[in-house]
């Protein structure tokens, strides 16, 4: 497998149409983890549609992998991709079970903040959180991210508007 970059137990990589059925395997069995906070890719038309996403000049996607067993144990996104001035974008990430609280998802992350800090050339990346998601802003303060706002009904998720705390971090 070719990885993008790793740090010992963990690595990230591009998704792939071959990551298909493990992928939203993952997904289907962490829904608990997810629900309400995200809605993930949970059948082949949808895991289609997120590889059309991400492959998108303003976004770019990544799994985070176990690198003893090569299984997925997660995914984060940067969507909203803006160069120029601003040279940012918008940061999205989840576990899967079983590696959900084992640090994965926190190496993962990192290393993909490295690799927007780095090959993409970003400058910042924005994580919005609802405010209920303490392991997500757990993840967010351990990896150095600085509360910066409130958005009020910011974001559609789970059939309603939402309101989310916003999240950033500098190169």
């Amino acid at each position: 497998m070719r990885y993008l970059r790793s740090d010992g137990h963990v690595a990230i990589r591009r998704p792939r149409p071959a990551d298909e059925a493990e992928f939203v395997a993952a997904v289907r069995r962490s829904r608990d983890l997810h629900h309400p906070w995200l809605s993930a890719p949970d059948d082949a038309l949808r895991y289609a549609a997120y590889l059309r996403k991400i492959r998108r000049r303003d976004s770019s996607g990544f799994l985070f992998c176990d690198r003893e067993s090569g299984e997925i144990a997660g995914y984060a996104n940067i969507s909203g991709i803006v160069l120029g001035a601003l040279r940012g974008g918008y940061l999205g990430y989840a576990a899967f079970r079983p590696y959900a609280g084992t640090g994965h998802a926190s190496a993962g992350v990192r290393l993909v903040i490295g690799y927007a800090f780095g090959p993409l050339g970003l400058h910042r990346l924005e994580a919005n959180i609802q405010p209920g998601n303490e392991p997500s802003k757990r993840l967010a303060r351990r990896l150095g991210f600085r509360l910066e706002g409130f958005s009020p009904d910011y974001l559609f998720v789970d059939g309603a508007w939402r309101d989310h705390e916003r999240w950033a971090i500098t190169a």
